[in-house]
Protein backbone atom coordinates (compact mmCIF):
# COMPACT_ATOMS: atom_id res chain seq x y z
CA UNK A 1 0.00 0.00 0.00
CA UNK A 2 2.72 2.42 0.94
CA UNK A 3 4.52 1.79 -2.63
CA UNK A 4 1.39 2.15 -4.08
CA UNK A 5 0.67 5.83 -2.68
CA UNK A 6 4.27 7.12 -3.29
CA UNK A 7 3.55 6.08 -7.35
CA UNK A 8 0.07 7.76 -7.66
CA UNK A 9 1.93 11.06 -5.68
CA UNK A 10 4.78 10.97 -7.90
CA UNK A 11 2.80 10.39 -11.34
CA UNK A 12 0.40 13.26 -10.07
CA UNK A 13 4.01 16.08 -9.68
CA UNK A 14 4.79 14.49 -13.28
CA UNK A 15 1.52 15.83 -14.88
CA UNK A 16 1.04 18.71 -12.35
CA UNK A 17 4.27 20.76 -12.38
CA UNK A 18 5.50 21.18 -8.62
CA UNK A 19 4.48 25.24 -8.21
CA UNK A 20 6.97 27.42 -5.78
CA UNK A 21 5.44 29.69 -3.36
CA UNK A 22 5.87 33.18 -4.42
CA UNK A 23 8.82 34.92 -1.88
CA UNK A 24 6.86 38.49 -1.48
CA UNK A 25 4.32 38.72 0.79
CA UNK A 26 1.99 40.67 -1.99
CA UNK A 27 -0.66 38.82 -2.92
CA UNK A 28 -0.46 36.35 -5.60
CA UNK A 29 -2.39 37.46 -8.97
CA UNK A 30 -3.47 35.21 -11.54
CA UNK A 31 -0.75 34.51 -14.52
CA UNK A 32 -1.53 35.91 -17.71
CA UNK A 33 -2.01 33.42 -20.41
CA UNK A 34 0.76 33.19 -22.71
CA UNK A 35 2.26 30.99 -25.12
CA UNK A 36 5.24 29.56 -23.45
CA UNK A 37 5.47 26.89 -22.63
CA UNK A 38 5.82 25.44 -19.08
CA UNK A 39 9.12 24.69 -17.54
CA UNK A 40 9.52 21.04 -17.60
CA UNK A 41 9.56 18.62 -14.28
CA UNK A 42 12.24 18.65 -11.53
CA UNK A 43 14.70 15.50 -12.31
CA UNK A 44 13.71 14.08 -9.42
CA UNK A 45 10.41 13.12 -10.21
CA UNK A 46 10.95 12.45 -13.47
CA UNK A 47 13.93 9.62 -11.76
CA UNK A 48 10.72 8.71 -9.48
CA UNK A 49 8.61 7.99 -12.43
CA UNK A 50 10.97 5.50 -14.57
CA UNK A 51 12.00 3.86 -11.11
CA UNK A 52 8.12 2.72 -10.42
CA UNK A 53 7.21 2.01 -13.81
CA UNK A 54 10.39 -0.42 -13.78
CA UNK A 55 8.90 -1.92 -10.98
CA UNK A 56 5.79 -2.59 -13.16
CA UNK A 57 7.67 -4.33 -15.88
CA UNK A 58 9.86 -6.50 -13.71
CA UNK A 59 6.46 -7.61 -12.10
CA UNK A 60 4.91 -8.04 -15.18
CA UNK A 61 7.94 -10.20 -16.40
CA UNK A 62 8.32 -11.81 -13.29
CA UNK A 63 4.55 -13.31 -13.48
CA UNK A 64 4.54 -14.09 -17.02
CA UNK A 65 7.80 -16.26 -16.36
CA UNK A 66 5.81 -17.75 -13.47
CA UNK A 67 2.63 -18.86 -15.29
CA UNK A 68 4.58 -19.96 -18.53
CA UNK A 69 7.39 -22.43 -15.96
CA UNK A 70 4.56 -23.70 -14.43
CA UNK A 71 1.17 -23.41 -16.04
CA UNK A 72 -2.22 -24.51 -14.35
CA UNK A 73 -3.80 -28.07 -15.37
CA UNK A 74 -6.52 -27.83 -17.70
CA UNK A 75 -9.25 -28.31 -15.14
CA UNK A 76 -7.88 -25.46 -12.71
CA UNK A 77 -10.53 -22.83 -14.23
CA UNK A 78 -13.21 -25.40 -12.47
CA UNK A 79 -11.77 -25.32 -9.67
CA UNK A 80 -13.09 -22.96 -6.45
CA UNK A 81 -10.64 -20.57 -5.02
CA UNK A 82 -8.37 -21.25 -1.72
CA UNK A 83 -7.54 -18.64 0.44
CA UNK A 84 -4.43 -20.49 1.31
CA UNK A 85 -3.36 -24.05 1.17
CA UNK A 86 -0.76 -25.16 3.68
CA UNK A 87 3.21 -25.88 1.59
CA UNK A 88 3.46 -29.65 1.21
CA UNK A 89 4.88 -31.89 3.69
CA UNK A 90 8.58 -33.43 2.97
CA UNK A 91 7.99 -36.64 1.47
CA UNK A 92 10.07 -37.99 4.30
CA UNK A 93 7.91 -36.72 7.18
CA UNK A 94 5.26 -38.92 8.34
CA UNK A 95 2.15 -38.04 10.04
CA UNK A 96 0.97 -40.55 12.71
CA UNK A 97 -2.09 -40.37 15.18
CA UNK A 98 -4.13 -42.97 17.11
CA UNK A 99 -7.44 -43.77 16.30
CA UNK A 100 -9.39 -41.14 17.93
CA UNK A 101 -7.29 -38.32 16.50
CA UNK A 102 -6.63 -37.27 20.59
CA UNK A 103 -2.55 -37.53 19.63
CA UNK A 104 -0.58 -37.29 17.05
CA UNK A 105 2.65 -36.68 15.73
CA UNK A 106 4.99 -36.20 13.53
CA UNK A 107 8.43 -37.71 12.14
CA UNK A 108 11.20 -38.18 9.79
CA UNK A 109 11.91 -41.78 10.93
CA UNK A 110 9.06 -44.59 10.44
CA UNK A 111 11.31 -47.58 10.08
CA UNK A 112 8.87 -51.06 8.82
CA UNK A 113 11.28 -53.58 8.57
CA UNK A 114 10.10 -56.68 6.75
CA UNK A 115 12.27 -59.75 8.89
CA UNK A 116 14.18 -60.52 12.37
CA UNK A 117 17.47 -59.84 11.18
CA UNK A 118 16.82 -56.62 9.22
CA UNK A 119 14.68 -55.26 12.32
CA UNK A 120 17.76 -56.32 14.48
CA UNK A 121 20.10 -53.90 12.15
CA UNK A 122 17.40 -51.44 12.74
CA UNK A 123 17.98 -51.65 16.46
CA UNK A 124 21.50 -52.05 16.46
CA UNK A 125 22.40 -48.72 14.21
CA UNK A 126 19.66 -46.30 16.09
CA UNK A 127 21.35 -47.52 19.37
CA UNK A 128 24.37 -47.21 17.67
CA UNK A 129 23.11 -43.52 17.00
CA UNK A 130 21.34 -42.90 19.88
CA UNK A 131 18.55 -42.48 17.35
CA UNK A 132 14.74 -43.25 19.09
CA UNK A 133 12.76 -45.80 17.78
CA UNK A 134 9.69 -46.38 19.95
CA UNK A 135 7.33 -49.58 19.27
CA UNK A 136 4.38 -48.50 17.34
CA UNK A 137 1.71 -50.90 16.65
CA UNK A 138 -1.91 -50.09 14.87
CA UNK A 139 -1.97 -46.79 16.57
CA UNK A 140 -5.37 -47.81 18.24
CA UNK A 141 -4.41 -47.38 22.01
CA UNK A 142 -6.46 -44.10 23.42
CA UNK A 143 -3.64 -42.68 24.88
CA UNK A 144 -0.80 -42.70 21.75
CA UNK A 145 1.37 -44.87 24.06
CA UNK A 146 3.53 -45.87 21.14
CA UNK A 147 3.96 -42.74 19.57
CA UNK A 148 6.98 -39.96 19.50
CA UNK A 149 7.75 -37.58 16.90
CA UNK A 150 11.61 -38.87 17.59
CA UNK A 151 11.52 -41.75 15.69
CA UNK A 152 8.99 -44.92 15.70
CA UNK A 153 9.22 -49.11 14.25
CA UNK A 154 6.32 -50.76 13.49
CA UNK A 155 6.21 -53.97 12.41
CA UNK A 156 2.96 -54.42 10.00
CA UNK A 157 5.39 -56.16 7.29
CA UNK A 158 6.03 -58.78 9.69
CA UNK A 159 2.78 -60.32 9.71
CA UNK A 160 3.26 -63.79 9.58
CA UNK A 161 2.10 -67.20 10.90
CA UNK A 162 5.21 -69.17 11.58
CA UNK A 163 4.41 -71.80 13.31
CA UNK A 164 1.45 -73.99 14.12
CA UNK A 165 1.89 -77.16 16.99
CA UNK A 166 -1.53 -78.59 16.47
CA UNK A 167 -1.39 -81.51 19.25
CA UNK A 168 -0.63 -78.65 21.70
CA UNK A 169 -2.60 -75.67 20.21
CA UNK A 170 -0.26 -73.27 20.02
CA UNK A 171 1.02 -70.76 17.25
CA UNK A 172 4.17 -69.38 16.68
CA UNK A 173 3.59 -65.68 14.70
CA UNK A 174 5.35 -62.45 14.00
CA UNK A 175 4.16 -59.74 16.36
CA UNK A 176 3.07 -57.43 13.21
CA UNK A 177 0.23 -59.56 12.57
CA UNK A 178 -3.23 -58.26 13.41
CA UNK A 179 -5.96 -60.47 15.68
CA UNK A 180 -8.25 -60.78 12.76
CA UNK A 181 -5.49 -62.36 10.20
CA UNK A 182 -4.01 -64.38 13.20
CA UNK A 183 -7.82 -65.95 13.65
CA UNK A 184 -8.32 -66.48 10.05
CA UNK A 185 -4.80 -67.51 9.83
CA UNK A 186 -5.36 -70.69 12.30
CA UNK A 187 -8.92 -71.27 11.94
CA UNK A 188 -8.56 -74.21 9.07
CA UNK A 189 -6.35 -75.89 12.26
CA UNK A 190 -9.36 -75.38 14.30
CA UNK A 191 -7.96 -73.28 16.75
CA UNK A 192 -8.55 -69.59 17.65
CA UNK A 193 -7.47 -67.23 20.67
CA UNK A 194 -9.10 -67.61 24.16
CA UNK A 195 -10.37 -64.16 24.55
CA UNK A 196 -10.39 -60.97 22.27
CA UNK A 197 -10.66 -57.00 23.33
CA UNK A 198 -13.49 -54.72 21.89
CA UNK A 199 -11.88 -54.67 17.56
CA UNK A 200 -10.04 -56.74 16.03
CA UNK A 201 -7.20 -54.76 14.61
CA UNK A 202 -4.78 -54.55 16.82
CA UNK A 203 -1.11 -56.08 16.12
CA UNK A 204 -0.54 -59.19 18.39
CA UNK A 205 2.48 -57.50 19.91
CA UNK A 206 0.82 -54.34 20.97
CA UNK A 207 -2.44 -55.85 22.48
CA UNK A 208 -0.04 -58.31 24.62
CA UNK A 209 2.16 -55.28 26.12
CA UNK A 210 -0.41 -52.74 26.89
CA UNK A 211 -2.40 -55.74 28.81
CA UNK A 212 -5.44 -55.76 26.30
CA UNK A 213 -8.38 -58.02 27.88
CA UNK A 214 -11.42 -59.57 27.09
CA UNK A 215 -14.52 -60.39 29.49
CA UNK A 216 -15.14 -63.41 31.34
CA UNK A 217 -14.30 -63.93 35.66
CA UNK A 218 -12.63 -67.62 34.37
CA UNK A 219 -10.83 -66.13 31.52
CA UNK A 220 -7.46 -63.83 32.00
CA UNK A 221 -5.78 -60.79 30.06
CA UNK A 222 -4.61 -61.37 26.62
CA UNK A 223 -1.20 -61.70 27.98
CA UNK A 224 -1.72 -65.01 29.72
CA UNK A 225 -1.76 -66.48 26.63
CA UNK A 226 1.76 -65.60 25.76
CA UNK A 227 3.97 -68.83 26.60
CA UNK A 228 7.32 -67.40 24.66
CA UNK A 229 8.52 -64.16 23.16
CA UNK A 230 11.50 -63.15 21.14
CA UNK A 231 12.61 -59.69 21.85
CA UNK A 232 14.79 -57.34 20.02
CA UNK A 233 17.37 -55.26 22.38
CA UNK A 234 19.26 -52.34 21.88
CA UNK A 235 22.64 -53.91 24.27
CA UNK A 236 21.72 -57.75 24.19
CA UNK A 237 19.92 -58.32 20.33
CA UNK A 238 17.78 -60.98 20.09
CA UNK A 239 17.11 -62.87 23.46
CA UNK A 240 13.95 -65.53 23.45
CA UNK A 241 12.63 -65.09 26.74
CA UNK A 242 9.90 -67.93 28.53
CA UNK A 243 8.54 -69.06 32.22
CA UNK A 244 11.76 -71.46 31.41
CA UNK A 245 13.99 -69.18 29.70
CA UNK A 246 14.30 -66.30 32.20
CA UNK A 247 11.28 -66.37 33.96
CA UNK A 248 11.74 -63.53 35.79
CA UNK A 249 12.03 -61.72 33.18
CA UNK A 250 9.62 -62.73 31.03
CA UNK A 251 6.84 -62.33 33.45
CA UNK A 252 8.61 -58.65 33.66
CA UNK A 253 8.43 -57.73 30.02
CA UNK A 254 5.54 -59.72 28.96
CA UNK A 255 3.21 -56.46 29.63
CA UNK A 256 6.36 -54.64 28.99
CA UNK A 257 4.88 -51.65 27.24
CA UNK A 258 7.63 -51.59 24.61
CA UNK A 259 10.02 -50.50 26.65
CA UNK A 260 11.89 -53.92 27.24
CA UNK A 261 12.26 -54.78 23.82
CA UNK A 262 11.31 -54.79 20.12
CA UNK A 263 8.28 -57.56 20.09
CA UNK A 264 8.79 -59.58 17.49
CA UNK A 265 8.04 -62.91 17.82
CA UNK A 266 4.72 -64.73 20.04
CA UNK A 267 3.97 -68.12 21.15
CA UNK A 268 0.40 -68.01 22.55
CA UNK A 269 -1.55 -70.92 23.95
CA UNK A 270 -4.69 -71.10 21.89
CA UNK A 271 -8.20 -72.95 22.13
CA UNK A 272 -10.27 -75.28 19.85
CA UNK A 273 -12.47 -73.42 17.77
CA UNK A 274 -15.90 -72.99 19.21
CA UNK A 275 -19.31 -71.38 17.98
CA UNK A 276 -20.87 -69.30 20.72
CA UNK A 277 -24.34 -68.43 21.79
CA UNK A 278 -24.68 -64.27 23.11
CA UNK A 279 -27.91 -63.57 24.84
CA UNK A 280 -28.72 -60.03 25.16
CA UNK A 281 -31.08 -58.85 27.50
CA UNK A 282 -32.28 -55.98 29.62
CA UNK A 283 -32.16 -55.73 33.59
CA UNK A 284 -31.35 -53.35 36.28
CA UNK A 285 -29.49 -53.08 39.51
CA UNK A 286 -31.55 -54.20 41.92
CA UNK A 287 -31.78 -57.20 39.57
CA UNK A 288 -27.87 -58.12 39.21
CA UNK A 289 -27.86 -57.29 42.99
CA UNK A 290 -29.05 -60.84 43.42
CA UNK A 291 -27.88 -62.91 40.20
CA UNK A 292 -24.05 -61.49 40.34
CA UNK A 293 -22.09 -64.23 41.32
CA UNK A 294 -24.24 -66.51 39.45
CA UNK A 295 -23.85 -64.58 36.37
CA UNK A 296 -20.05 -64.32 36.80
CA UNK A 297 -19.61 -68.29 37.45
CA UNK A 298 -21.97 -69.81 35.34
CA UNK A 299 -21.38 -67.90 31.97
CA UNK A 300 -18.07 -68.09 30.15
CA UNK A 301 -18.11 -64.41 28.85
CA UNK A 302 -20.45 -61.93 30.50
CA UNK A 303 -20.59 -57.83 30.74
CA UNK A 304 -22.90 -55.45 31.70
CA UNK A 305 -23.72 -52.04 29.73
CA UNK A 306 -24.84 -49.37 31.76
CA UNK A 307 -26.85 -46.46 30.74
CA UNK A 308 -26.62 -43.14 32.76
CA UNK A 309 -30.16 -41.15 33.69
CA UNK A 310 -31.79 -44.80 33.31
CA UNK A 311 -32.34 -47.80 34.94
CA UNK A 312 -31.69 -49.83 32.18
CA UNK A 313 -28.02 -52.47 32.62
CA UNK A 314 -27.66 -54.14 29.80
CA UNK A 315 -26.88 -57.86 30.33
CA UNK A 316 -24.81 -60.07 27.31
CA UNK A 317 -23.68 -63.46 27.77
CA UNK A 318 -21.49 -65.79 25.64
CA UNK A 319 -21.10 -69.76 26.61
CA UNK A 320 -20.26 -72.21 23.81
CA UNK A 321 -22.74 -73.41 21.79
CA UNK A 322 -24.12 -77.27 23.22
CA UNK A 323 -24.16 -79.97 20.77
CA UNK A 324 -27.16 -81.87 22.14
CA UNK A 325 -29.60 -78.62 22.87
CA UNK A 326 -28.31 -76.86 19.89
CA UNK A 327 -29.44 -73.29 18.84
CA UNK A 328 -31.88 -71.34 20.49
CA UNK A 329 -35.22 -71.56 19.23
CA UNK A 330 -36.02 -67.67 19.92
CA UNK A 331 -37.53 -65.60 17.48
CA UNK A 332 -37.08 -61.78 18.01
CA UNK A 333 -40.10 -59.34 19.19
CA UNK A 334 -38.53 -56.76 17.02
CA UNK A 335 -36.49 -56.66 13.53
CA UNK A 336 -33.59 -54.69 13.80
CA UNK A 337 -35.12 -51.58 11.97
CA UNK A 338 -37.97 -51.66 14.87
CA UNK A 339 -35.34 -51.31 17.56
CA UNK A 340 -33.53 -48.32 15.62
CA UNK A 341 -37.21 -46.67 15.25
CA UNK A 342 -37.08 -44.74 18.60
CA UNK A 343 -33.19 -43.40 18.03
CA UNK A 344 -34.71 -42.31 14.11
CA UNK A 345 -37.38 -40.96 15.88
CA UNK A 346 -35.37 -38.79 18.38
CA UNK A 347 -32.90 -37.72 15.60
CA UNK A 348 -36.02 -36.41 13.34
CA UNK A 349 -37.05 -34.41 16.19
CA UNK A 350 -33.76 -32.96 17.33
CA UNK A 351 -32.85 -31.67 13.45
CA UNK A 352 -36.00 -29.10 14.38
CA UNK A 353 -34.69 -28.13 17.69
CA UNK A 354 -30.81 -27.83 16.52
CA UNK A 355 -30.49 -27.38 12.80
CA UNK A 356 -33.43 -25.92 11.41
CA UNK A 357 -31.64 -24.84 7.86
CA UNK A 358 -30.90 -28.52 7.51
CA UNK A 359 -35.23 -29.75 7.63
CA UNK A 360 -36.08 -27.19 5.30
CA UNK A 361 -33.29 -28.37 3.01
CA UNK A 362 -32.33 -32.10 3.17
CA UNK A 363 -30.07 -32.16 0.05
CA UNK A 364 -27.08 -32.88 2.05
CA UNK A 365 -28.98 -35.23 4.89
CA UNK A 366 -27.73 -38.53 4.71
CA UNK A 367 -30.81 -41.23 4.54
CA UNK A 368 -31.14 -41.85 8.24
CA UNK A 369 -32.58 -45.35 7.19
CA UNK A 370 -29.52 -46.41 5.84
CA UNK A 371 -27.57 -45.68 9.12
CA UNK A 372 -26.41 -48.04 12.17
CA UNK A 373 -27.40 -47.16 15.66
CA UNK A 374 -24.18 -46.31 16.30
CA UNK A 375 -23.96 -43.96 13.67
CA UNK A 376 -27.36 -42.42 14.66
CA UNK A 377 -25.68 -42.19 18.10
CA UNK A 378 -23.19 -39.98 17.27
CA UNK A 379 -24.92 -37.70 14.89
CA UNK A 380 -27.38 -37.10 17.93
CA UNK A 381 -24.89 -36.38 20.31
CA UNK A 382 -23.19 -33.98 18.04
CA UNK A 383 -25.83 -31.88 18.16
CA UNK A 384 -25.36 -30.42 21.69
CA UNK A 385 -22.43 -33.25 22.94
CA UNK A 386 -22.20 -31.33 25.94
CA UNK A 387 -25.98 -30.58 27.22
CA UNK A 388 -26.89 -32.94 30.07
CA UNK A 389 -30.57 -32.91 28.92
CA UNK A 390 -29.71 -33.74 25.34
CA UNK A 391 -27.66 -36.43 26.27
CA UNK A 392 -29.90 -37.77 28.99
CA UNK A 393 -32.35 -38.31 26.03
CA UNK A 394 -29.85 -39.82 23.89
CA UNK A 395 -28.96 -42.49 26.76
CA UNK A 396 -32.93 -42.82 27.42
CA UNK A 397 -33.28 -43.48 23.60
CA UNK A 398 -30.31 -46.15 23.47
CA UNK A 399 -32.02 -47.89 26.43
CA UNK A 400 -35.08 -48.36 24.08
CA UNK A 401 -32.53 -49.73 21.53
CA UNK A 402 -31.31 -52.51 23.98
CA UNK A 403 -34.89 -53.45 25.45
CA UNK A 404 -35.64 -54.33 21.24
CA UNK A 405 -32.59 -56.02 20.60
CA UNK A 406 -33.22 -58.64 22.79
CA UNK A 407 -32.58 -61.93 21.95
CA UNK A 408 -29.86 -64.71 20.85
CA UNK A 409 -27.55 -64.81 18.38
CA UNK A 410 -25.17 -67.90 17.20
CA UNK A 411 -21.89 -67.35 15.61
CA UNK A 412 -17.90 -67.93 15.90
CA UNK A 413 -16.26 -66.84 18.98
CA UNK A 414 -13.88 -64.30 17.00
CA UNK A 415 -17.51 -62.81 15.31
CA UNK A 416 -19.59 -62.63 18.83
CA UNK A 417 -16.95 -61.59 21.12
CA UNK A 418 -16.49 -57.67 19.33
CA UNK A 419 -18.47 -54.83 20.12
CA UNK A 420 -19.23 -51.76 18.22
CA UNK A 421 -17.36 -48.92 20.30
CA UNK A 422 -18.79 -46.51 18.27
CA UNK A 423 -16.62 -43.22 16.50
CA UNK A 424 -14.09 -41.35 17.96
CA UNK A 425 -13.87 -41.06 21.95
CA UNK A 426 -12.24 -40.20 25.12
CA UNK A 427 -11.63 -43.18 27.33
CA UNK A 428 -10.52 -44.02 30.56
CA UNK A 429 -10.57 -47.47 31.84
CA UNK A 430 -10.32 -48.53 35.63
CA UNK A 431 -9.08 -52.11 36.74
CA UNK A 432 -9.76 -52.89 40.24
CA UNK A 433 -10.07 -55.95 42.59
CA UNK A 434 -13.23 -57.75 42.74
CA UNK A 435 -13.23 -60.68 45.09
CA UNK A 436 -13.19 -64.58 43.83
CA UNK A 437 -15.12 -66.21 41.64
CA UNK A 438 -15.79 -68.55 45.26
CA UNK A 439 -17.16 -65.02 46.83
CA UNK A 440 -17.08 -61.92 44.54
CA UNK A 441 -16.99 -58.95 47.17
CA UNK A 442 -19.57 -56.59 45.11
CA UNK A 443 -16.80 -53.73 45.22
CA UNK A 444 -17.17 -53.90 40.99
CA UNK A 445 -21.32 -53.27 41.74
CA UNK A 446 -20.38 -50.40 44.43
CA UNK A 447 -18.09 -49.16 42.27
CA UNK A 448 -20.53 -48.24 39.32
CA UNK A 449 -23.21 -47.04 42.19
CA UNK A 450 -21.37 -44.43 43.09
CA UNK A 451 -20.25 -43.22 39.57
CA UNK A 452 -23.56 -42.93 38.49
CA UNK A 453 -24.33 -40.71 41.70
CA UNK A 454 -21.33 -38.72 40.70
CA UNK A 455 -22.52 -38.29 36.91
CA UNK A 456 -26.65 -37.56 38.70
CA UNK A 457 -25.60 -35.22 41.23
CA UNK A 458 -22.48 -33.28 38.80
CA UNK A 459 -24.70 -32.93 35.99
CA UNK A 460 -22.20 -34.69 33.66
CA UNK A 461 -23.20 -34.67 30.09
CA UNK A 462 -22.22 -39.02 30.24
CA UNK A 463 -23.19 -40.90 27.45
CA UNK A 464 -23.83 -44.39 27.23
CA UNK A 465 -22.93 -47.02 27.60
CA UNK A 466 -20.77 -47.08 30.95
CA UNK A 467 -18.73 -50.74 30.04
CA UNK A 468 -18.10 -53.56 33.26
CA UNK A 469 -16.21 -56.39 32.15
CA UNK A 470 -13.69 -59.15 33.99
CA UNK A 471 -11.13 -60.73 33.97
CA UNK A 472 -9.19 -63.76 36.18
CA UNK A 473 -5.84 -62.51 37.67
CA UNK A 474 -2.55 -62.03 35.45
CA UNK A 475 1.25 -63.38 36.21
CA UNK A 476 2.40 -60.34 34.48
CA UNK A 477 4.15 -58.07 37.02
CA UNK A 478 3.03 -55.32 35.01
CA UNK A 479 -0.31 -56.14 34.25
CA UNK A 480 -3.21 -53.63 36.34
CA UNK A 481 -4.66 -57.31 36.63
CA UNK A 482 -1.57 -58.99 38.42
CA UNK A 483 -2.53 -61.01 41.41
CA UNK A 484 0.02 -63.58 43.16
CA UNK A 485 -3.51 -65.64 43.99
CA UNK A 486 -5.26 -67.66 41.40
CA UNK A 487 -8.28 -67.36 42.24
CA UNK A 488 -8.44 -63.02 42.46
CA UNK A 489 -10.89 -61.60 39.62
CA UNK A 490 -10.42 -58.25 38.85
CA UNK A 491 -13.54 -55.61 37.53
CA UNK A 492 -12.75 -52.96 34.12
CA UNK A 493 -15.20 -50.28 33.92
CA UNK A 494 -14.74 -48.01 31.08
CA UNK A 495 -16.23 -44.20 30.93
CA UNK A 496 -16.44 -42.33 27.68
CA UNK A 497 -17.23 -38.88 25.67
CA UNK A 498 -17.16 -39.31 22.08
CA UNK A 499 -15.48 -36.87 19.68
CA UNK A 500 -18.17 -36.75 16.83
CA UNK A 501 -17.10 -33.53 15.59
CA UNK A 502 -14.11 -32.18 13.45
CA UNK A 503 -14.62 -28.60 14.53
CA UNK A 504 -11.61 -28.32 16.57
CA UNK A 505 -12.86 -25.78 19.14
CA UNK A 506 -15.94 -28.09 19.84
CA UNK A 507 -13.66 -31.02 20.38
CA UNK A 508 -11.46 -29.00 22.67
CA UNK A 509 -14.64 -28.37 24.98
CA UNK A 510 -15.49 -31.72 24.90
CA UNK A 511 -11.91 -32.63 25.78
CA UNK A 512 -11.92 -30.92 29.19
CA UNK A 513 -15.52 -32.16 30.09
CA UNK A 514 -14.30 -35.22 29.80
CA UNK A 515 -11.24 -35.03 31.83
CA UNK A 516 -13.28 -33.24 34.55
CA UNK A 517 -15.41 -36.38 34.85
CA UNK A 518 -12.14 -38.39 34.50
CA UNK A 519 -11.08 -36.30 37.53
CA UNK A 520 -14.32 -36.44 39.62
CA UNK A 521 -13.93 -40.23 38.94
CA UNK A 522 -10.14 -40.18 39.87
CA UNK A 523 -10.60 -38.59 43.20
CA UNK A 524 -13.96 -40.22 44.66
CA UNK A 525 -13.17 -44.04 43.72
CA UNK A 526 -9.95 -44.69 42.51
CA UNK A 527 -7.87 -44.98 45.58
CA UNK A 528 -11.05 -46.28 47.70
CA UNK A 529 -10.96 -49.06 45.38
CA UNK A 530 -7.31 -49.82 44.57
CA UNK A 531 -8.73 -48.91 40.65
CA UNK A 532 -5.82 -48.24 38.27
CA UNK A 533 -5.41 -47.45 34.45
CA UNK A 534 -5.29 -49.40 31.65
CA UNK A 535 -1.81 -48.90 30.18
CA UNK A 536 -3.54 -47.77 26.53
CA UNK A 537 -5.55 -45.29 28.29
CA UNK A 538 -3.51 -43.24 30.77
CA UNK A 539 -3.18 -39.95 30.50
CA UNK A 540 0.03 -38.15 31.42
CA UNK A 541 -0.80 -35.10 33.80
CA UNK A 542 0.63 -31.69 32.86
CA UNK A 543 0.60 -30.15 36.79
CA UNK A 544 4.15 -31.32 38.32
CA UNK A 545 2.41 -32.05 41.68
CA UNK A 546 0.14 -34.20 39.85
CA UNK A 547 2.38 -36.12 37.72
CA UNK A 548 4.17 -36.82 41.35
CA UNK A 549 1.32 -37.95 42.78
CA UNK A 550 0.61 -40.19 40.11
CA UNK A 551 4.34 -41.85 39.80
CA UNK A 552 3.53 -42.15 43.68
CA UNK A 553 1.06 -44.10 43.25
CA UNK A 554 2.33 -46.38 40.24
CA UNK A 555 5.11 -47.32 42.69
CA UNK A 556 2.80 -48.47 45.05
CA UNK A 557 1.22 -51.60 42.73
CA UNK A 558 3.90 -52.28 40.10
CA UNK A 559 7.83 -53.35 40.87
CA UNK A 560 8.75 -49.71 39.20
CA UNK A 561 12.23 -50.43 40.53
CA UNK A 562 12.48 -53.74 38.47
CA UNK A 563 10.82 -52.43 35.63
CA UNK A 564 13.46 -49.27 35.33
CA UNK A 565 16.39 -51.40 36.51
CA UNK A 566 15.77 -53.91 33.63
CA UNK A 567 14.86 -51.25 30.85
CA UNK A 568 18.81 -49.64 32.18
CA UNK A 569 20.16 -52.89 31.32
CA UNK A 570 18.27 -54.35 27.53
CA UNK A 571 17.86 -50.33 26.52
CA UNK A 572 20.52 -48.19 28.34
CA UNK A 573 19.92 -45.26 25.91
CA UNK A 574 16.35 -45.21 26.24
CA UNK A 575 15.80 -45.41 22.31
CA UNK A 576 12.74 -47.54 23.16
CA UNK A 577 10.94 -44.92 25.72
CA UNK A 578 8.53 -41.37 24.62
CA UNK A 579 7.33 -38.88 26.90
CA UNK A 580 4.83 -41.40 28.54
CA UNK A 581 7.50 -44.10 29.71
CA UNK A 582 9.79 -41.06 30.84
CA UNK A 583 7.00 -39.38 32.86
CA UNK A 584 5.55 -42.52 34.94
CA UNK A 585 8.68 -43.86 35.17
CA UNK A 586 11.30 -41.53 35.21
CA UNK A 587 14.77 -44.04 35.30
CA UNK A 588 16.68 -40.88 37.79
CA UNK A 589 14.27 -41.74 40.41
CA UNK A 590 15.83 -43.62 42.91
CA UNK A 591 14.52 -46.18 45.41
CA UNK A 592 12.38 -44.81 48.35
Amino acid sequence: MLRASNLRRSLRRSLNPIKTPSTTAAPSTPRPFCTVPSPPPTSSADSELRKYIGYTILAAVCGAATYYSFPFPENAKHKKAQLFRYAPLPADLHTVSNWSGTHEVQTHTFIQPETLFELEAVVKKCNDKKQKIRPVGSGLSPNGIGLTRSGMVNLALMDRVLEVDEKNKRVRVQAGIRVQQLVDGIKQYGLTLQNFASIREQQIGGIVQVGAHGTGARLPPIDEQVISMKLVTPSKGIIEISKEKDPELFYLARCGLGGLGVVAEVTLQCVERMELVEHTYVSNMNEIKKNHKKLLSENKHVKYLYIPYTDTVVIVTCNPLSKWKGPPKHKPKYTPEEATQHVRDLYQESLKTYRKEVVTSKEDEPDINELSFTELRDKLIAMDPLDKEHIAKVNKAEAEYWRKSEGFRVGWSDEILGFDCGGQQWVSETCFPAGTLSKPSMNDLEYIEKLMQIIEKENLPAPAPIEQRWSARSKSLMSPAYSSSEDDIFSWVGIIMYLPTSDARERKNITEEFFHYRRLTQEKLWDQYSAYEHWAKIEVPKDKDELVALQARLRKRFPVDAYNEARKELDPNRILSNNILEKLFPITQTVQ
